[in-house]
């Protein structure tokens, strides 16, 4: 298949010599191109430009579909970073439970938060899991997102934490989005581990992991390393074991305090540290000049209602950001990233510039897979949405809480959401 999209009011994210991250004072640069067009064969992007510079020997294929998107703009689809989108059922009692005053930790000790999911988790079967994510994956899709990460982590013993990964696996297989798996055995200490941690731990080292790769169930392994989960040593210990059979490690890291969770992830080589709602100077000055990509996950935060990670200094002092949902039951219950780059400028003072490029190519990086997401380059995977008419750049995080996404093209091909 061959498609034309022309008359673009703006092409966004336009990269003729593409990058790995945008970092610091480079996250504000954003390269456009008004009165533009792109053609797309097959999966990939072929070219792109000024209508003045369309040549009719573009249009001499007679399987070329032509899209007019006058008054539209056209962006790289979104690149979501972090989700646990994989799950049995909500966890709306919890959130009452919140609103009458009770803490995140003091729910999770009471056995709800990651425990209440992992009990519902066990009794349901793989077939149900992949049925409810599914109609999560094309709500997300209808949004703009054209890459996910989805996490295990609500099994907590070797036969769910491989049943999540096998449901994880099912979607790869079968949505056209780009999906990466990550092992979050270590989401959580069961309630029959509380008393010895270091127990579990040799679970998810010397069980899971073993046979996460020998099925080659994930790209990546994560540790909830912070107050009340993991400590740096276990999570020293889970990631050396990680990366013994390949995987390379992610990290949940200061959230509810600054527990070394962000050092250790560099330490590792960490794709990524995710959350960050504490950060202070060594926390900064240990990811300057490292390969970790800083991940802040807006919506957790806002549905919490916990403190905000320093974006602003992070970006003032040259580190690159990723904007992620952490689409989850308990703690952020939406994929919807056109709201997670709202809050990004409207709660971190981030400028629109800024949360494009933390929510595509950045959160690309964050993915490890920035050579063929993340922005529109010629011959990266042609993962776009067109939005509905707007007048530029700024509109969409301005006006929040709509959907102005009108057309999404995942793998080149225009999608219609019927179930996959």
């Amino acid at each position: 298949m061959k498609l034309l999209l022309e008359n673009i009011r703006e092409l966004v994210q336009v990269e003729d010599d593409p990058v790995s991250y945008r970092a610091g004072r480079e996250m504000g640069k954003v390269t456009t191109i008004q009165n533009a067009f792109v053609i797309i064969r097959d999966e990939v992007i072929e070219e792109f430009g000024r209508m003045d510079q369309l040549k009719d020997v573009y249009r001499d294929d007679d399987l070329l579909i032509e899209i007019d998107c006058s008054r539209r703009l056209v962006y790289p689809a979104y690149c979501d970073s972090h989700t646990h989108l994989v799950y049995p059922s909500s966890r709306e009692k919890e959130f009452v439970d919140r609103i009458k005053g009770l803490s995140y930790e003091e729910i999770a000790r009471r056995g709800g938060g990651i425990l209440n999911s992992a009990k519902r988790l066990h009794e349901a079967s793989e077939e149900e899991l992949y049925n409810d994510a599914m109609e999560r994956v094309i709500e997300i899709m209808k949004m703009g997102t054209g890459a996910v990460e989805i996490k295990s982590g609500y099994g907590l013993n070797t036969e769910d934490e491989l049943k999540m990964l096998r449901v994880i696996r099912w979607i790869k297989e079968t949505a056209p989005i780009c999906v990466r798996a990550t092992f979050l055995g270590a989401h959580a200490i069961p309630v029959e581990y509380k008393s010895n941690p270091s127990k579990y731990v040799d679970v998810v080292i010397n069980e899971m992991i073993p046979q996460v790769a020998t099925e080659e169930l994930a790209d990546y392994i994560d540790v909830f390393c912070d107050r009340g989960f993991f400590s740096v040593e276990d999570t020293e210990r889970i990631l050396m074991a990680g990366i013994k059979y390949g995987l390379k490690p992610k990290i949940h890291a200061n959230e509810l305090g600054l527990t070394g969770g962000v050092q250790v992830g560099v330490k590792y080589g960490a794709l990524s540290v995710d959350h960050l709602e504490f950060i202070e100077e060594n926390e900064i000055a240990a990811l300057k000049d490292s390969e970790t990509m800083p991940t802040v996950l807006p919506g957790a935060a806002f549905f919490l209602g916990m403190k905000l990670s320093p974006v602003r200094e992070m970006i003032d002092a040259g580190l690159p950001i990723a904007l992620a949902s952490d689409f989850n039951p308990g703690s952020s219950p939406s994929g919807n990233m056109n709201l997670i780059a709202s809050m990004g400028c409207i709660n971190y003072k981030m400028l629109p510039e800024e949360v494009i490029n933390a929510t595509t190519i950045n959160g690309a990086y964050a993915m490890g897979i920035n050579d063929s997401y993340g922005s529109i380059a010629r011959g990266k995977v042609a993962n776009l949405f067109i939005t509905s008419e707007v007048p530029g750049i700024e509109y969409l995080p301005y006006y929040y809480g709509s959907s102005l996404v009108e057309t999404v093209i995942l793998n080149g091909e225009i999608q219609t959401f019927e179930r996959c």
